[in-house]
Formats: structure tokens, C-alpha cells, sequence
């Protein structure tokens, strides 16, 4: 027993490091939230004096923090729905089918997971200027379900290859169409890879910081991203830090919260297809 304790010591200790590291920054940041803007700059390592949640009601109304929660919710929602349902039928028909250009998409699709985001700005920016939806959360959402499509793509179409076909087979001699074949079959099948991708694109969408910048102008429609930026830039060196803070907090606790119920279901879904891989 203390043979293993001793050779599995130093990574233990790389984690605890690892560990200290990543949960030192949350910590502070939660208990700094309670601090007013001159404890602060006193001592900004220091524990709050007392606990009072008035940085929070500033957060909400002084710097509309409620409002930058609420369009970065229906940002994600939208979002959500749109890359989960076109994935599912793009990576069923790229699995299961073979036609002209079939592996010209999929390479297409794979070259989108390599390309950064900032490449696309510009024809974007003059795209959605046209289509009329520039300044609308709605075209901010079809942007990121663009540049979030390839990766779930990549990762549902390689479940669905690992599927036995007699499942197909079977509801097809049932009297399944395709579409029903997809919808009663094969999407429950392949549900840990939907669900793992689902977690991901949650934070990718709530995270996204680049293209809200770019695609929304008017301050009411912002994301909690880009709103918490510009309350530090607005305010400059008169910054309440306190509600900056908690705003910070109020950013992460729904992250944590997926992360938190989520985090079997996303290890589920690696191991499954580690497995069926």
C-alpha cells in the first residue's frame, strides 16, 4: 500500500498543484465580490469586512447585468437548438450515405475546425449587414452555430459510423422513413455523443466573446461577455470593482452549474465513444 502511495505521489502532487491553480482564481474572485471598490485598492488579497449582497443589486441595476444574462441565455437557447438539430441530420447523411461529394463536405467541414474565427469577420459582418439581421441576437446566433457546427458534426458523425446497421435495417422493414429512422432509432442511440456535445456548445455559446463584440452594436442587446468589458471601459478608473466582480461571479455560476450536473453525463459520452471507436 505504501509502495503505490509513494509511486503514484508525484502525480498526485502535479494535481494538487493543477488543482490549487485552477480553483485559487474562483475563490477570490467569489469572496471579492462582497468587497466594496475601497477594500479593494486597500488590499485586494484581503477578506471582506463584512458580507452584504450590494454589489450584486448594483451588478443587476446600475450595471444591467440582468439584461446582458438575458440575451446570452436566449443567444445560447437559440443557438443550442439550431447546431444540435442541422448536426444530428448532416452527421446521419455523412455517416450512413454515400453520393457525389460526400467526402468533399466532410473535409470541409473538418478544415472548419481549424480555422479561427476572426477569418471570417469581415465577409460576415457585410453578409449580415445585407440579410438585414446585423445587430440582432438571432444573427449572432447563426454565426456561432456556424463556427460551432464542424465540431459537432465531427464528433456526432463519427457515433453514428459506429452504429450497427441492422438497427437501421430493422425500422426500415418496420415501415420507418428516414427521417424516421433518425428520429425513433438512431438519435437515442447516439444520445451520450449528442449529450456530451450539448455541454460543450453550452459553454462554447455562453463564453463567446469575438463575434458578440463585432455583431452587436446597440448596448441592450450585448452579451454578458462583451457587457462586462464595457462596464470596466465606460467607467475607466472610477471602475466599482465590487460589482465587477460580481458580475464575474454571476458569469460563471451557470457554467458551474452544467459542469457540475453535467459532468458524468460528459464522461459518459468520451468513454462510449472510446469505446465504440
Amino acid at each position: 500500500m505504501a509502495k503505490k502511495f509513494l509511486r503514484n505521489l508525484p502525480a498526485r502532487l502535479i494535481l494538487l498543484v493543477y488543482g490549487v491553480v485552477v480553483v485559487a482564481p474562483f475563490i477570490w474572485t467569489f469572496y471579492t465580490s462582497f468587497k466594496t471598490s475601497r477594500e479593494f485598492y486597500q488590499s485586494p488579497w484581503a477578506l471582506p469586512k463584512k458580507i452584504t449582497f450590494d454589489n450584486y443589486i448594483n451588478a443587476f441595476v446600475k450595471a444591467n447585468i440582468g439584461g446582458y444574462f438575458g440575451n446570452s441565455v436566449y443567444l445560447t437557447v437559440l443557438g443550442l437548438v439550431l447546431v444540435t438539430i442541422l448536426a444530428i441530420m448532416t452527421s446521419y447523411v455523412l455517416a450512413r450515405f454515400q453520393f457525389i461529394f460526400s467526402k468533399f463536405i466532410r473535409t470541409v467541414y473538418l478544415i472548419g475546425l481549424f480555422l479561427p474565427s476572426i477569418f471570417g469577420i469581415v465577409p460576415l459582418f457585410q453578409l449580415m449587414k445585407k440579410l438585414g439581421i446585423y445587430d440582432t441576437l438571432s444573427g449572432l446566433s447563426l454565426v456561432d452555430t456556424m463556427y460551432f457546427l464542424p465540431y459537432t458534426i465531427f464528433i456526432l458523425t463519427s457515433f453514428f459510423a459506429t452504429i450497427p446497421k441492422e438497427y437501421e435495417e430493422a425500422a426500415i422493414i418496420d415501415g420507418c422513413s428516414y427521417f424516421g429512422t433518425l428520429g425513433k432509432v438512431m438519435t437515442p442511440l447516439a444520445k451520450p455523443a449528442i449529450m456530451t456535445t450539448l455541454i460543450f456548445n453550452t459553454l462554447s455559446f455562453w463564453n463567446e466573446y469575438v463575434m458578440s463584440l463585432v455583431m452587436i452594436k446597440t448596448d441592450a442587446k450585448k452579451t454578458i461577455t462583451v457587457g462586462l468589458v464595457n462596464i470596466m471601459e465606460v467607467q475607466k478608473y472610477a471602475t466599482d470593482w465590487g460589482a465587477l466582480f460580481a458580475g464575474l461571479v454571476i458569469v460563471m455560476i451557470p457554467t458551474f452549474i452544467v459542469y457540475v450536473l453535467m459532468q458524468d453525463k460528459i464522461t459518459d459520452g468520451l468513454a462510449a465513444g472510446g469505446i465504440k471507436g
